[in-house]
């Protein structure tokens, strides 16, 4: 193995003396010990393709697929969507399915097009100035907006709504302990953010969800007089579909806006590859994460799409990067622009709108169940409900009725109204047969 390690003895103690460390067991210390490798890791010997295939065949087939074992009503980020035959046939061409970066535009005009049409498409569903090039996932994308908002205001105490997304939550405190920056939640008040319990003093910005990650929409303008009270920047976390129905981010006074993207034409595959959108008003260029695609015009005054501004990526200056993301989603990037543009913008409204209709018929039937009680109010395509049984326990029956039932809240949400109860979505892709059926299937569970 030591002629696949790329550094020097000499190169190794220096990198230790400038970390202030004395050992390579030190550097690893953080990594608890039943992590650690104690030797050579125990391999079977090679077998053949054949066996190979047969072996994974096997153990895949131990998995109960969404749309095919399991009418899908989960959703909390990923959501099972109609996907388009024509727009998946054309991110599948060899062109762009490559892990080939564009760093050299004469070579990758038709990758870097697609890119700058993709940023032109999150401005729009957004409602801000510019848009980088795409990000892993949503959760990452929060993460970039948390610490742009901190270099931007040069403070570091950041809040977290509690309606967003435990998992996006819990990837802003991890980094948070590399960074320094101190993170406070806002609690809960019913299905939405609690306002009035919220300190912005010194904060370098609030983080909500747009719907947040129980469905409801929340008090965006209220929230944007109270950060222009603070000098708190606002960092919006919506959901591309809801957007389609209702007031941008921008419009509603957003300074960032992050998104998860796997609603935009991306299967759920086991949860990823996804896309973060990530988006900002003009004044943060500069602090911008990630991939900029500009266009301009060549020697012979023709369009040219190129990458830009990158002394931001910390690939070409890491002491001074505004963050030490330097790539991007190309493919789900490219993916997702040709399902928005396949959809247009009247076919992009009518998917949030079937999706909201769907929803709304599913909630009115649920609240005829004795004992279930709806306990969102303002949603768009999402809720939770309460239950007379324990949502674990539902959702496991649910499965041998053939139905993937939602979302258990639990953790990250102890102490609060909705804690125990079960989020529940409707997509454009749930017929009214589906929802009949998983409303029948609910009372045989419940016993009702």
């Amino acid at each position: 193995m030591g002629s696949f390690v790329p550094h020097t003895d000499p190169e190794i103690d220096a990198m230790l003396e400038y970390l202030e460390l004395g050992s390579l067991e030190a550097l690893y210390g953080e990594i608890p010990e039943r992590l650690k490798l104690d030797g050579p890791l125990k391999l079977a010997k090679g077998v053949s393709e054949v066996d190979t295939l047969a072996r994974m065949s096997e153990l895949a087939a131990a998995n109960t697929p969404v749309g095919k074992d399991l009418v899908c009503f989960a959703g909390g980020g990923a959501y099972d969507h109609d996907l388009s035959t024509a727009a998946m046939a054309l991110g599948s061409r060899p062109e762009f399915v490559t892990s080939y970066t564009p760093y050299q535009p004469e070579v990758a005009q038709g990758v870097l097009q697609a890119l700058f049409e993709f940023q032109s498409l999150v401005c729009r569903i957004s409602g801000l100035d510019l848009s980088n090039a795409s990000l892993y996932d949503g959760g990452s994308a929060l993460v970039e907006a948390v610490n742009l908002a901190a270099s931007a205001t040069k403070r570091q105490r950041v809040v977290l709504s509690q309606a967003l997304n435990p998992s996006f939550r819990e990837m802003v405190k991890t980094f948070a302990k590399g960074t320094g920056h101190q993170i406070v939640e806002a609690p809960l008040k019913g299905t939405v953010t609690d306002l009035d319990a919220m300190d912005l003093t010194d904060a370098a910005a609030i983080c909500i969800g747009f719907p947040n990650y129980l469905g409801e929409v929340e008090d965006l303008p209220r929230l944007r007089s109270m950060c222009d009270a603070s000098g708190a920047l606002m960092v919006v976390v919506y959901d591309p579909v809801s957007i389609s129905v209702l007031r941008t981010p921008g419009e509603l006074g957003a300074d960032i806006a992050v998104a998860e993207g796997q609603s935009l034409g991306l299967p759920l595959s086991f949860g990823g590859p996804y896309l973060g959108l990530f988006s900002a008003k003009t004044e943060f260029t500069r602090l911008v994460p990630g991939r900029l695609v500009g266009r301009t015009v060549d020697l012979d005054h023709k369009t040219a799409y190129v990458s830009t501004l990158r002394t931001r990526e910390q690939d070409i200056r890491r002491e001074k990067a505004s963050s030490n993301v330097c790539t991007n989603q190309t493919l789900m990037a490219v993916q997702a622009s040709i399902y928005l543009s396949w959809l247009g913008k009247s076919g992009f409204r009518e998917l949030g709108q079937r999706c909201h209709s769907a929803t709304r018929y599913l909630a009115g039937l649920l609240t005829q169940i004795e004992g279930v009680e709806v306990l969102g109010h303002s949603y768009v395509r999402e809720f939770p409900i309460r239950l007379p049984k324990d949502a674990d326990q539902v959702i496991s029956e649910m499965v041998s009725e053939g139905f993937l039932a939602g979302i258990a809240i639990g953790a990250g949400f102890e102490g609060t109204a909705v804690e125990g109860s079960l989020l529940v979505t409707a997509t454009e892709k749930r017929t009214k047969a589906e929802i009949d059926g998983f409303v029948d299937s609910l009372r045989k569970v419940l016993g009702k």
